[in-house]
């Protein structure tokens, strides 16, 4: 009987054994290789965007401003148009500053155990007028030359935002919290971030 009884002990110690085991498998699941974790980060909606709302007031018989400034090329085509420009516009524009996720691979992403090291690629902004906003006024531009004047309205604001050293900080920093906060739901213990994978041996 007391065979039978140890017998049962060591039965009852495997079972809770093997299910403390199962237990502990369920909880910490195997991280995800690079190829997953490139793809979970793409399926993140707006992971990282900075919307900022812009607005500027262009005359247009501007005074002489250099070609490579950031609104040069629009005072540069108002200068050359075909006759003496009048009048002004008030310009209003949403920017969007983020990570250019199409440029993100598998080369960029290095899992070790339960570390991650990310490469990010670099940041884009891109910019969409609002012409339900945009005010125009005493002009005599035709509808073509205010079309192409809105056009490169739009481009000098993504230069100026792209060129917004305050701006891209913040973007870098939103698109790593976001980043960071959804690797560890994925299992990582430890997120690092950097221009480029450190040297093997070095992390």
């Amino acid at each position: 009987m007391k065979r039978a009884l140890l017998l049962a002990l060591v039965a009852l110690a495997a079972g809770l054994g093997l299910g403390l085991g199962l237990r502990l498998a369920r909880r910490a699941p195997e991280p995800p290789d690079p190829p997953a974790v490139v793809l979970k980060i793409r399926e993140v909606a707006r992971l990282e965007t900075l919307d900022v709302a812009l607005y500027k007031k262009v005359t247009f018989a501007p005074d002489p401003a250099p070609a490579d400034s950031l609104w040069g090329d629009v005072a540069g085509w108002l200068r050359q148009s075909l006759r003496t420009p009048r009048g002004k516009a008030i310009v209003f524009a949403d920017a969007h500053l983020g990570l250019d996720l199409a440029r993100l691979d598998a080369a960029a992403v290095r899992v070790k155990g339960t570390e991650v090291w990310v490469a990010l690629p670099p940041l884009r902004a891109t910019v969409e007028l609002r012409p339900g906003e945009t005010e125009i006024i005493g002009s005599n531009l035709d509808s073509a030359e205010t079309a192409k004047l809105l056009e490169l309205a739009r481009q000098a604001f993504e230069r100026e935002v792209a060129a917004d050293r305050g701006l891209r900080e913040r973007a870098r920093r939103a698109a790593e919290g976001q980043i960071r906060a959804l690797l560890t739901t994925l299992g990582f213990s430890a997120v690092h971030f950097g221009d480029a994978l450190p040297v093997p041996g070095s992390s």
